[in-house]
């Protein structure tokens, strides 16, 4: 192969005037949910409009929910999402917690695949599947750089058709425009990886060593869904369930020192549960003062985790009588943390590298 340029060349039987092709890697992408580009009117309600257009998120008939949602729901929601963005929003970098954290893990990454045996072999980038950087911007940036297979790596722990697969699914149309597609792999869920468990005890280990007084209740609470997808054979509330039991395995607590519940629920339909707002606030009125809340479906902290659980469950705890609430951070970034995302990626690249 004659090279053009670092990285470039022609096929050895290729003419003079073909054009000059990437030398042959692997992409590693991972994706997140996403984030609106700022907290104003008009990106809430593009971003608003993209997540809850998703028929994954979102599954009733389009010609009953598009009006609703355009007419209605997008007319008044992006001031009030917009305000809880505002809230937790990372000023300094003028973006969302959720885009620094998942920038900080792929730069990590990078790093450990740049200092490896696979160094000019592995290409790493990051992607969202609502707004930016776009999930079809980062594959077609991963094939100009001559990656001719791809793992597409969602950051959720537990499986669910509104996170995993949405998140597949995205990649996949992608993939049906381009005329020359590289060879594809997802990664499956992580929810019972050892290396994952032992990272979240460790967080709450760490905590609760810090915590003055200590939590007398673990909450882990999970993201909801309508309870209908359980039924119909979604597992993601079996995973979060699983979870939970492995963590407290990995803790060596009895099960009475902690609860698995449900958070964000969006509706009128009947959702999984307990609820996690409702049931704070039951353990303060019973007695329970002193708690602590983790959240192991998210793999960054967002605006569900530094909004809702921090602030708006934490005052539904206060207001029933609670006085020290603990909220235990996402892994986010943390090097054991990342060492699982290590883990799993070279797991599944077996064959490839």
């Amino acid at each position: 192969m004659k090279l053009d340029k670092p990285g470039q060349g022609r096929l050895a039987f290729a003419s003079q005037d073909h054009p000059p092709i990437a030398v042959a890697k692997i992409g590693v992408l991972i994706a997140n949910l996403g984030t609106p580009d700022n907290t104003d009117y008009w990106s809430m309600r593009r971003y608003l409009s993209e997540f809850l257009s998703d028929k994954r998120v979102i599954d009733y008939p389009r010609w009953l929910w598009q009006p609703l949602l355009q007419l209605i729901i997008l007319s008044k929601r992006p001031f009030s999402s917009g305000e809880a963005y505002k809230s937790i929003w990372n000023e300094k970098d003028n973006e969302s917690p959720l885009l620094t954290t998942t920038r900080s893990q792929f730069r990590k990454l990078s790093l450990h695949f740049q200092k490896s045996k696979y160094n000019e072999k592995i290409v790493m980038d990051f992607c969202m599947r609502y707004g930016n950087p776009s999930t079809e911007s980062a594959i077609k940036r991963l094939q100009s750089q001559g990656c001719e297979k791809i793992l597409f790596f969602p950051l959720y722990p537990q499986y669910a058709g509104p996170t995993s697969a949405t998140a597949n699914d995205q990649a996949f149309r992608v993939l049906m425009k381009m005329n020359w597609q590289p060879a594809f792999r997802t990664v499956p869920a992580y929810f019972d990886n050892p290396t994952y468990i032992k990272a979240l005890a460790n967080s709450i280990k760490e905590a609760y060593a810090e915590a003055k007084p200590k939590p007398e209740h673990l909450v882990v609470s999970y993201h909801g869904v309508p309870e209908r997808y359980l039924l119909a054979g979604d597992p993601y509330h079996c995973h979060c369930q699983k979870t939970t039991r492995l963590l407290v395995n990995e803790l060596n607590w009895g099960k009475k020192y902690c609860t698995t519940t449900f958070q964000s629920k969006f509706g009128p339909e009947k959702w999984v549960g307990p609820s996690t707002v409702d049931y704070v606030a039951e353990l303060a009125r019973t007695g329970k003062k002193n708690i602590a809340v983790v959240a192991p479906a998210f793999s960054s902290d967002c605006v569900e985790t530094l909004e809702e659980i921090n602030q708006e469950i934490a005052e539904s705890f206060s207001e029933a009588g609670g006085s020290s609430f603990l909220y235990i951070p996402c892994l986010n970034d943390r090097d054991d943390h990342i060492e699982a995302f290590i883990e799993i990626i070279e797991k599944e690249l077996a064959g490839w590298i």
